[in-house]
């Protein structure tokens, strides 16, 4: 018949997911505790032995059985303490006692001197472990008891901790899913299974709204190992995530026949994906992109909307670079390959296409070649040579200059206007009226 105890240790194991040798470990510690809290000595190296199955077990004294030498100088050095401390001799005190904790190498608590072990065992050798098995007395006490529990609980809270570190560790890189529990400032705290996770808000998609019980998938950013246990950043705007959420959804990219060379994203925005194929025959972009869209659709649903452009990797810098600016068409393309610059122009119905939306296209395009790309508009200045950059630079800056005098100009009227506003109301009054003739060189009366 199996015993109550094994059945409530297959139970804690199942629940908090340890193994049932961590569980005898910490019963066998708890046990010890017990035994040394109501019937041990000083020097006992106290060590348990329990069988789960019938519930008993059994205390021994270990020690390691060492060289008489050793005690002799133990037991001389303990008495010339003994005597420093009755003559009341402290000068060198600090300074010699660390030396001499050094040098000393037999702990009566660990250690057996030869001729002591002999007296146990007839044949026993230097070096060699005795295990003296000790009688229980009786029955445990309120306080040992309290003490094997407490034990008992240490115990399985760090065997616990322990496993969800180390099983959380292996999984850094990888998307799990998760349910939004609530939100402590700007921190949302997401419920994996076993363990909360914390996204930070560095973390967030600006424009994602986390209500408690959304289902979503975190990217593993960092797993730690802290004092209340392993702590676990997760990730929304990781770009990463990307890169899994095409592993998942994509069998191409999965079994390696598509691969994803480069990503470039601005969370909750837009991102951009350079795919190539190892196979010419297949079609990189139209794998990832699916029949009528599903395949990319469901990695967008998945990150909220967020637009994903998939462009095709080339291995020539000018072709990847019209790639990425894409859906822009581009006219020419000039390299400068030590600077890593590149030069692109553009016709003048394709330029607001090339730039994007606050410059998102080329800022995308950027990230996702590595080259810095300057967009130049073609008929107004031709294509622009890599000799012709810093004059077309230049030039730029000069037409700056000249077109922010005018704005300066506007400043100054406004300054006039707000200082006019701040009078008394009784004149306010009257100057609103007479804002026209003021400006046409008249007074208003």
């Amino acid at each position: 018949m199996v015993s109550p105890i094994y059945q409530a240790i297959k139970q804690i194991c199942d629940e908090k997911n340890i193994k049932p040798e961590s569980v005898i470990e910490t019963i066998e510690a708890a046990l010890a505790a017990a035994y040394r809290k109501d019937f041990g000595t000083k020097n006992q190296n106290i060590k348990v032995e329990f069988n789960p199955e019938s519930g008993e077990f059994r205390v021994f004294d270990i020690k390691t059985v060492v060289d008489d030498d050793l005690v002799e100088k133990y037991e001389a050095e303990k008495k010339e303490r003994e005597e420093r401390v009755k003559g009341g001799v402290q000068e060198g005190k600090k300074e010699e006692k660390p030396e001499k904790e050094e040098e000393l190498k037999f702990n009566p608590k660990l250690h057996l001197g030869l001729a002591e072990a002999k007296k146990i065992k007839a044949d026993a050798k230097l070096g060699e472990i005795l295990k003296t098995e000790l009688e229980v007395p009786g029955a445990f006490g309120r306080m040992a008891a309290q003490t094997a529990k407490q034990v008992i609980v240490q115990k399985l809270r760090e065997a616990e901790r322990d496993t969800l570190y180390q099983e959380f560790k292996g999984k850094e890189g990888e998307i799990l899913p998760g349910v939004v529990q609530r939100r402590e400032g700007k921190l949302v705290l997401v419920d994996l299974g076993h363990v909360t996770a914390l996204l930070p808000l560095e973390e967030q998609i600006e424009r994602e709204r986390y209500n408690p019980g959304t289902r979503m998938k975190f990217y593993i950013r960092e797993v730690t190992m802290t004092t209340k246990g392993p702590q676990i950043i997760v990730s929304r705007s990781h770009p990463e995530i990307l890169r899994k959420l095409f592993t998942f959804e994509i069998p191409e990219v999965a079994s390696g026949t598509v691969k994803i060379q480069a990503i470039a994203r601005e969370a909750g925005s837009r991102s951009k994906v350079a795919v190539s194929a190892e196979d010419p025959n297949i079609d990189p972009i139209g794998s990832c992109i699916g029949q009528r869209g599903t395949r990319i659709q469901t990695i967008i649903n998945e990150l909220g909307g967020e637009k994903v452009d998939i462009v095709e990797w080339d291995e020539n810098p000018a072709k990847l670079i019209a790639n990425a600016l894409s859906p822009a068409k581009i006219s020419a393309t000039e390299l400068n390959q030590e600077e890593k610059n590149a030069f692109v122009t553009v016709k003048p119905d394709q330029l607001s296409l090339a730039i994007g939306r606050g410059g998102q296209n080329v800022r995308l395009a950027v990230k996702l070649t590595g080259w810095k790309i300057n967009i130049r508009e073609e008929g107004k200045e031709g294509i622009v040579k890599i000799e012709e950059s810093e004059e077309a630079k230049t030039s730029e800056e000069d037409k700056k200059d000249a077109e922010g005098k005018e704005p300066d100009k506007k400043k100054e009227e406004d300054i006039k206007e707000k200082k006019d506003e701040e009078q008394p109301p009784q004149e306010e009054v009257k100057e609103r009226g007479g804002k026209k003739k003021e400006k046409e060189g008249e007074k208003y009366d």
